[in-house]
């Protein structure tokens, strides 16, 4: 027998977990490119206002990435709750503020161990360019 309801609601969970990987894909590619961008600006011009604007940007864009990390843990986790229902108990619920807790919280997400060293690293080499750019 086949649980009609069951996977269509695993396919909309499933919709917006890719949504989330995308947009979290996203704000990578912008946050690189934005932070490169200023650094082309103060090598041309030799000011280090532009390289001190990252320090602004990659936070940002930091946040806005943890936050779609933490969302996409807590589909994840609505999307194992659903696997466990059976047929009758679909109710096509997309609530996920009850997985908002320990590892699954936008404080988590900004510190997840794939974003800190993506963003660490960014912030790192921030610090290089305006040194770099100073002395040389």
């Amino acid at each position: 027998m086949v649980d009609n309801n069951k996977i269509k609601h695993l396919e909309f969970i499933q919709n917006v977990i890719a949504r989330m990987c995308s947009n979290s894909f996203l704000i990578k590619g912008w946050a690189i490119t934005l932070v490169s961008a200023l650094f082309a600006l103060a090598a041309k011009d030799s000011n280090m206002h532009f390289v001190l604007v990252s320090y602004i940007v990659i936070p940002v864009f930091w946040a806005l990435d943890g936050f779609f990390i933490s969302r996409e843990r807590q589909f994840r986790d609505l999307y194992n709750d659903v696997i466990k229902k059976t047929e009758d108990q679909i109710d096509f619920n997309m609530n996920t503020s009850v997985y908002n807790i320990g590892d699954r919280t936008w404080c988590a997400g900004i510190l997840s161990k794939t974003l800190c060293p993506f963003y660490g690293v960014s912030l790192f080499t921030t610090v290089i360019v305006m040194f770099l750019i100073k002395y040389l």
